[in-house]
């Protein structure tokens, strides 16, 4: 007689972690950086522009969230709050001319490379005067300009996009190097093994770089991901290595370092860097799935905060000058809002630009 099959289990393998209460953190954050700022090669005014940039993409959302809120504009809205330190230690740390694309949590990198906070808050109220001529609203923010290739809104849609651009790059061996920001979440789709596999084995100047903020919307990764996410690169032999993400330092001599070294042997590398996201996916998240204890952790290595610290300790500015930083940013947003409720909004025949390379397209009626 066959014996009695066991009951189907389609829950994840290994999670009976009962802490009675006791926090569990979801992503265990590496060691930062024990060298200087001077061994890292800044000034104290590097230190002081960083927190100007950290400071500026806190402030700007915290007031789009408000703005969200009254209703001043729709659609979706993912908050960047907690991971300042990865878009701009990345910025700093790369030139100018390389090249950034990422998801759709994408205001932090927009401001970091470019985009004003009177373009960006007027991208989010959909008007003309928008980075993406009011078109494309949160999740799509851009400055090609700068080398920004923008906000996708597609979970792992812009994954081969990113090496493509680096594709680009070595075909007309121009130096540059770029840098693809993906989600914890991302890691899972398939596109994202055909492009390592494809990077690897052309030797793209490639950087595929998991912002590991804890939760896939609300599913903490150790619910969503088998083993450690940096492993992924095993399998395509390519290097790897994980960050501590709240701490700017640690982002900018890491990732300066390996980007010196992709753009001298055009090999790609895989890079989890931990962070965490304060704010819930978007504003229509209710954030159930985590404590306020374990959020209250997090905030007590806050990025903007650690990084103030450091300048106070090291002297780079007196307090009384980064209140005045501080007050100019807020200043600055504050004219951003106000600029974007009087900017105007696309007229109907909008819709029909940007769409063709043709001067002269049919449209079928």
């Amino acid at each position: 007689m066959a014996n009695k099959q066991e009951e189907a289990v389609f829950t994840p393998i290994g999670l009976n972690k009962n802490k009675n209460g006791k926090i569990d953190k979801t992503v265990k954050l590496p060691e930062p950086t024990k060298k200087t700022y001077k061994q890292l090669g800044l000034t104290k005014q590097n230190l002081v522009d960083m927190y100007e940039q950290m400071y500026l993409q806190r402030r700007f959302e915290e007031r789009a969230m408000q703005m969200y809120q009254k209703g001043k504009f729709g659609g979706f809205l993912h908050l960047y709050i907690g991971q300042e330190a990865i878009s701009t230690g990345t910025v700093f740390a790369l030139n100018d001319n390389d090249d950034i694309i990422t998801a759709y949590r994408d205001h932090g990198w927009g401001l970091v490379r470019g985009v004003t906070p009177k373009a960006g808050m007027s991208e989010l109220y959909g008007k003309t005067a928008g980075c993406s001529k009011g078109k494309g609203g949160s999740m799509h923010f851009a400055n090609v300009k700068n080398h920004f290739w923008g906000g996708f809104g597609i979970v792992g849609g812009h994954i081969p996009l990113g090496s493509g651009i680096a594709f680009a790059n070595k075909y007309k061996d121009n130096g540059r190097i770029t840098a693809c920001f993906l989600g914890d979440g991302a890691v899972h789709q398939g596109v994202l093994h055909e492009v390592m596999n494809m990077c690897q084995l052309w030797k793209l100047p490639c950087l595929f770089v998991v912002e590991n903020n804890g939760y896939a919307m609300g599913t903490s990764v150790e619910r969503h991901s088998v083993g450690e996410i940096v492993d992924r690169a095993d399998a395509y032999g390519m290097k790897k290595v994980v960050l501590n993400g709240m701490d700017v330092l640690t982002v900018y001599e890491k990732m300066k370092e390996i980007a010196e070294e992709v753009r001298e042997d055009s090999m790609p590398w895989f890079i989890e860097i931990r962070t965490y996201r304060y704010r819930g996916h978007s504003m229509s998240d209710p954030q159930k799935y985590r404590t306020k204890e374990e959020l209250e952790e997090y905030q007590k290595v806050d990025p903007i905060e650690r990084l103030k610290t450091y300048i106070f300790e090291n002297k780079a500015i007196s307090q009384k000058k980064l209140e005045e930083i501080e007050e100019n940013v807020e200043n600055k947003v504050l004219e951003a809002i106000e600029f974007a409720e009087n900017a105007d909004p696309p007229e109907p025949e909008a819709l029909y630009e940007d769409m063709f390379v043709e001067e002269e397209a049919t449209f079928h009626k």
